[in-house]
């Protein structure tokens, strides 16, 4: 495991992954606001609770990773790069049968690159830290 192989960040790789690939299904829907029938989708969020009970199943709890001493504390985390799609609970519909509402649609938006920048910074900060604990100027 390399120094920064740790579960966190693989957690924090998945989550900008995540939210790269769900502005590109919030972008589909704003260019398809006028296509007639066309249904607005969004990604599923993973279920990291799930990943973390399903952790040590996995494998994950081996020499070199985190381990739990105490049953409160989190074991090991590995994550996939898989997200499924659905389609987004319509409030509205046109006569044509578009479910997509251009204001929502933007504030998803607009909260999903935050919510990226969000992961992105904790991500930097985390490399600087890791770097400055082996002795490397980040």
């Amino acid at each position: 495991m390399g120094l920064f192989d740790l579960p966190i960040l693989g957690a924090l790789k998945t989550r900008m992954k995540w939210h790269a690939e769900r502005q590109v299904v919030l972008a589909q829907n704003v260019a398809n606001a006028e296509t007639p029938g066309f249904r607005a989708k969004d990604l599923k969020a993973p279920d990291f609770r799930r990943m973390l009970e399903q952790a040590p199943a996995r494998g994950v709890a081996s020499a070199d990773a985190p381990q739990r001493t105490h049953a409160a504390h989190m074991g090991g985390l590995s994550v996939s790069g898989s997200f499924a799609s659905e389609e987004s609970e319509a409030f509205e519909v046109t006569p044509e049968g578009n479910s997509v509402v251009l204001e929502d649609e933007m504030m998803k938006i607009a909260q999903n690159q935050i919510d990226h920048q969000m992961a992105v910074t904790v991500y930097a900060r985390g490399i600087a830290m890791m770097k400055k604990a082996v002795g490397r100027s980040g």
